[in-house]
């Protein structure tokens, strides 16, 4: 890719956008969010003991899905915030799966019943951009904390990938992996390349006790739901309107809702982890080359493939990655993310408010900031404060 942000390359968007295009820049694109993927499946798997085949055929045929129907490189992620609590409780496959049907039924009735849509257009601008601006400061510094987990590899790698941006449509992406990945293993900074059990591997069937639903709600759904909220379905949106306007009209708070709940419910049963939307994923598939549904439909596909066909020995095989190279696709994926708030078009009030949540996403959470910012906002638009 040339050497170009994201609000330099939206005054170029054409005007009639095809929803699918087969190119390199699209195979690249389609790995542009593995940095968010790659710990947090990890850790399911590992802690908690959950079933790979499951966890990537469901997360594959999500990822499918919503590009199909969204006709952009529409981000899957695990749910940050439920993740963590999985991890630190831990908890039991079938307390994933409670949660899983538990926030899923949620934002299927937050999205059917238009309640996230009147939230969404009672947000200032302002707290749109600081959120952005915040999330995006948070995937660069959680870059850099995975490029130092193997500092000279994640340096090399970093300024490797500089290079390549600086050459048109070049596949950043997809060669930082395979490059990555073979200093990694020569090194024996990654483990060994596995060997492959090929067969038919299929989801194992889950469905909670009561008291897993409720362990799954008090512990990983009440501290997600705000993030969801903010991250995954308000800056989702905005960010989708800034890289394709006027171009991806599915792609509101309503439907991004509806999604996350539909998603959730039906991946619970089989061996599913928490999903949802992201504005840093869909930022890294854009930064890296996606422009069309196609990113979404390979990454996909391919995590089908990786669960159906090879099991638990295809989550070896992403295992080869190393953090450097997930470390480098998070930190200029969230560079763009925070460029792309345009913090320098606000001023006075709005400049501190933008720069104030900003902080508190850092320091604390997006739901933090939202929860600080939204009050602050309609307080300087009523001059009920003034600075």
């Amino acid at each position: 890719m040339a050497e170009e942000t994201l609000q330099d390359e939206q005054a170029r968007v054409p005007a009639v956008r095809r929803r699918f295009a087969w190119n390199l820049d699209e195979v690249s694109g389609a790995l542009g969010d593995l940095g968010t993927f790659l710990p947090h499946i990890i850790g399911a798997i590992t802690v908690v003991g959950m079933n790979p085949t499951g966890i990537f055929v469901t997360f594959g045929l999500f990822y499918a899905l919503a590009g199909g129907f969204y006709g952009v490189p529409m981000a899957v992620q695990p749910m940050k915030a439920a993740s963590a609590a999985v991890l630190i409780k831990p908890m039991d496959p079938g307390a994933v799966a409670g949660a899983g049907l538990a926030i899923g039924a949620f934002f299927l009735i937050a999205g059917a019943s238009g309640l996230v849509g009147r939230i969404a257009r009672a947000l200032p601008p302002t707290v749109a951009a600081g959120l952005q601006l915040g999330l995006g400061l948070s995937l660069a510094g959680l870059g850099i904390r995975y490029v130092g987990h193997q500092v000279w590899l994640g340096l090399f790698m970093c300024a490797f990938m500089l290079v390549l941006m600086r050459v048109p449509r070049m596949p950043v992406a997809l060669i930082a992996v395979i490059v990555g990945s073979a200093i990694g293993v020569v090194t024996g900074l990654s483990p060994p390349i596995p060997r492959l059990d090929l067969g038919l591997h299929l989801p194992r069937l889950i469905w909670p006790s009561l008291a897993q639903v409720q362990d799954g709600v008090i512990h990983a759904v009440l501290p997600q739901i705000p993030l969801t909220l903010t991250n995954a379905i308000i800056v989702t949106a905005a960010v989708s309107r800034q890289l394709f306007p006027g171009q991806a009209p599915r792609v509101t708070e309503r439907n991004l809702a509806l999604t996350t709940g539909l998603g959730n419910l039906l991946a619970a049963p089989f061996g599913g982890y928490l999903m949802c939307h992201g504005a840093g994923g869909m930022t890294g598939h854009y930064r890296f080359g996606a422009r069309t549904a196609t990113a979404p439909l390979l990454i996909g596909l391919v995590l089908v493939a990786l669960g159906l066909l090879l099991g638990s020995s295809g989550y070896q095989l992403l295992r080869t990655i190393p953090d450097a190279v997930l470390g480098g696709l998070l930190l200029f994926s969230g560079i763009d993310l925070a460029l792309s708030s345009k913090p320098g078009e606000y001023q006075g009030a709005d400049l501190f408010l933008v720069l104030l949540m900003a902080a508190i996403g850092v320091a604390v959470n997006p739901a933090a900031a939202f929860a600080v910012g939204l009050p602050l906002a309609y307080a300087f638009k009523h001059r009920w404060l003034r600075i």
